[in-house]
């Protein structure tokens, strides 16, 4: 089931990779859509736009971040988690 968080950066990701929504996988990884490095830096940025957050990812290095890109599930998890903590 995927709520309007899910859909929103399903969307985001999706437009990202030039797919279609439904092409989107929840057990997905970037790399498995085709997003490189830049695409990830797009999708961040869209994301903190449309939820109005902060998202904690260095581009330099994201295997420091706190967040965690490797799957779209895991990347919506995320989010949620920043939503709750800087409402």
């Amino acid at each position: 089931m995927t709520d309007d968080v899910a859909r929103k950066i399903i969307a985001i990701i999706a437009e990202q990779a030039m797919l279609e929504p439904h092409e989107v996988t929840l057990d997905a990884s970037p790399e498995q859509l085709g997003v490189d490095s830049l695409g990830l830096v797009e999708i961040v940025f869209a994301i903190e736009e449309a939820f109005d957050i902060s998202i904690p990812y260095n581009a330099n290095d994201p295997a420091a971040s706190e967040f965690d890109i490797s799957s779209v599930d895991k990347i919506v998890e995320a989010v949620r988690r920043l939503i709750t903590e800087q409402a």
